[in-house]
């Protein structure tokens, strides 16, 4: 048997109190999220060709200012109607609110930051086009693309074999998955999906993190075990739920994890990270990518672009400023393997 979180014993006294620090994770982060629609730069290209990563990011990163210039080589594979627009219009999922450090809005509660359109904003800057962030919700984000609102997704997407039915990639961070858990609990995943009998867990809805839960828990309920799994709109409702108790485990992506880890240490409910999972199952390393419609030709210049910014060192500062140098990848592949379509 799985050892269980020891949660839902808690006194009257020890609930107010998860209640409190998960208000508090909550209160920062609503500073960090706020509803957005179309975003203004956080990170602005200026004449010199510099974009400052970090701004407004109200701690979850260093700003840093990185010179980047057109590469007109590259500039020149964009399909002619990106080219011509003199644009790349990036999609954020982030809606209704963010998640730090992926993407958020920033301290000016406006501008969407975040390392996923910090780092569109650096793409656009070496294809030599202006970036234009476009906020939605997860869902919608993938409407958007397919609608031909969106050219490009850079919003934590994993690649997928099912996603590439209608999406190409451009690879640019290893995709890790994290569980989170109050400090205090002395469970851990193990790399295990046993160790999930009996417990109630969060995901994000329409997610691949989503997808792998999904698959282990139908696997538990043939063995006669159950997992239960619960939904909340937003990641401030999500941390509300882990403080109080009502989850005992929230599994996703790994940098918000580490983030709120780091945020939450001096609270008196801190979390910790349980064990983390490849976005692509256990046999493949996943990858994130940006995400663009299928046929569109946007895959290749993207994919040259990002391999720019790694040869010549923005992307490992970009990284750093963002603490998640651990996710570096050597390389942009155009739809390398990601995530079979049967998990097995």
């Amino acid at each position: 048997m799985p050892t269980h979180l020891s949660l839902r014993g808690l006194t009257r006294r020890g609930l107010i109190r998860g209640v409190t620090a998960a208000t508090a994770v909550a209160t920062l982060a609503t500073g960090l999220a706020a509803c957005g629609g179309d975003s203004e730069a956080a990170a602005k290209t200026g004449s010199a060709g510099t974009v400052t990563v970090g701004q407004l990011s109200n701690g979850a990163a260093k700003e840093t200012a990185l010179k980047v210039s057109e590469v007109k080589s590259i500039n020149a594979e964009l399909p002619a109607s990106v080219r011509k627009s003199g644009k790349l219009v990036i999609g954020i999922g982030a809606l209704p609110a963010g998640t730090a450090p992926l993407n958020y809005v920033g301290s000016d509660q406006k501008t969407l930051t975040g390392s996923e359109p910090d780092f569109g904003r650096l793409v656009a800057a070496v294809l030599g086009l202006k970036p234009e962030i476009k906020n939605f919700t997860w869902e919608n984000l993938f409407v958007g693309i397919d609608s031909g609102k969106v050219d490009v997704a850079f919003s934590n997407v994993t690649d997928t074999e099912e996603r590439k039915k209608k999406y190409d990639f451009a690879s640019y961070r290893k995709d890790n998955l994290a569980f989170e858990v109050l400090k205090k609990s002395t469970w851990n995943f193990d790399g295990d999906y046993e160790n999930l009998a009996g417990l109630t867990v969060s995901v994000g809805s329409g997610t691949n993190q989503e997808k792998i839960l999904l698959e282990w828990k139908a696997k538990l309920a043939k063995e006669g075990k159950k997992l239960t799994v619960k939904y909340f709109p937003d990641q401030n409702a999500t941390n509300l739920a882990l403080g109080s108790g009502r989850i005992d485990a929230f599994f996703g992506p790994n940098p918000g994890v580490a983030y709120r880890a780091r945020q939450t240490a001096r609270t008196p409910n801190p979390t910790r990270g349980a064990g983390t999972f490849s976005g692509a199952g256990a046999s493949l390393q996943g990858l994130i990518a940006a995400t663009a419609k299928k046929g569109s030709g946007l895959a290749k210049p993207l994919a040259d672009a990002i391999n720019h910014l790694i040869e010549n060192g923005q992307y490992a500062k970009w990284l750093a400023a963002y603490n998640l140098a651990n996710e570096a990848v050597p390389t942009s592949r155009v739809n390398p393997p990601g995530l079979p379509l049967d998990n097995s």
